[in-house]
């Protein structure tokens, strides 16, 4: 069955033709006030475009669906095209067939990889061949031959030589006790003195020094600051060297003034004596150099070698500049007037790391009395 409108000027229905149904009087007439109306011809254009433009869209879809599946996919890991190459690289471009514009193209998606922060792995690697390594002012002292066996007399008796005496083992049984008490604390700075001069300081001092300087990895000074009756040179058995008054000044340079033993021990000696030590002491340069020493040679353990405490000031003088004391007794001379008189004198300046009993009696020498 055909439906179509046909027009009528007066608004009456039409006479039906042959083969033709008439309409009822209720239908529309699709009037649209004068206009043209819909005909055959023109419904089957309405349906036939109405087909189209959904073929239309369906390709658009899919063609959209297309570009969005290859789409291409950057990595980090992806080659890169030099600007020459992709000049002259054709272009792949998509053409309609209808006269609509083109679709957008969507922006390629760019996918990172990124790794684990606890999976991450650092390669050490070697340092090129070449670089010049770390500037250490101890490795830059002058190294001095010096007899660890005492093979050449000394002025002193040294432990180093005598491994095996039972002085050599209270030193080194001291050191350890020392080494225990500085590391506990963070200290590094040690001064050795005695109530009165002929103690056995300066003795002392050496052989606790060499002890030291048995330890693998570490690095001893031993500084000569009696500056009244020096002596470090002359214990050691080697030539005398050093003006430690201009050295505290800032007027020596570090290089020129300390001397390497060996790997483990440095000392600073002095062989010009001064009256005013006290006042070389008191200088605030003196506290400036010694901290710039032990920092740049980064030494583990510094040992100051002072007069005696009860006869000079000097003691008092360098007490700022030391983490402890340790006290020297004579087991022939010293009293226990003149322990008590020191520790007196070093209470609120220092703390008193221990008594070494000096000459003590053929069954206990060189004992140490925390």
């Amino acid at each position: 069955m055909k439906h179509f409108a046909v027009s009528a000027s007066d608004g009456m229905p039409a006479r039906p033709q042959d083969g033709e149904t008439a309409l009822s009087n209720t239908a529309p007439t699709f009037d649209t006030g004068g206009e043209d109306r819909m005909t055959q011809k023109g419904f089957k254009t309405f349906r036939r475009r109405s087909a189209q433009a959904r073929q239309k869209a369906d390709q658009m879809q899919g063609q959209r669906a297309g570009l969005k599946a290859a789409a291409p996919v950057e990595t980090d890991a992806a080659p890169q095209i030099p600007p020459s190459a992709a000049a002259t690289r054709p272009r792949a471009t998509l053409k309609s067939e209808s006269s609509d514009p083109q679709p957008v193209r969507p922006a390629p998606v760019t996918t990172r990889l990124e790794l684990d922060p606890q999976a991450r792995v650092d390669i050490v690697q070697d340092p090129p061949a070449g670089l010049p390594t770390r500037f250490d002012p101890w490795l830059q002292m002058p190294k001095v031959p010096f007899d660890f066996l005492g093979q050449k007399p000394s002025r002193l008796p040294l432990v180093s030589a005598f491994r095996a005496s039972p002085t050599a083992r209270a030193f080194d049984l001291l050191r350890t006790r020392l080494l225990h008490s500085l590391k506990a604390h963070g200290w590094k700075r040690v001064a050795i003195t005695s109530p009165a001069a002929g103690g056995g300081t300066t003795f002392s001092a050496v052989n606790l020094a060499l002890s030291l300087a048995r330890v693998p990895q570490s690095r001893t000074l031993l500084m000569d600051m009696n500056f009244r009756n020096p002596g470090i040179a002359s214990a050691l058995g080697i030539p005398p060297h050093g003006n430690m008054a201009a050295f505290l000044a800032g007027e020596v340079p570090l290089g020129q003034h300390l001397q390497r033993l060996s790997d483990t021990l440095a000392v600073g000696c002095n062989c010009h004596p001064e009256l005013n030590a006290s006042d070389i002491l008191h200088d605030r340069r003196a506290a400036e150099v010694i901290s710039s020493m032990i920092e740049e040679t980064q030494a583990d353990t510094v040992l100051f070698d002072l007069p005696p405490v009860l006869e000079h000031d000097d003691v008092t003088a360098f007490l700022p500049q030391v983490d402890g004391v340790l006290l020297i007794s004579d087991g022939d001379r010293t009293t226990a007037a003149e322990l008590a008189a020191c520790e007196k004198m070093l209470a609120g300046h220092a703390p008193l790391l221990g008594v070494v009993l000096n000459r003590a009696q053929q069954s206990d020498k060189s004992q140490v009395t925390p």
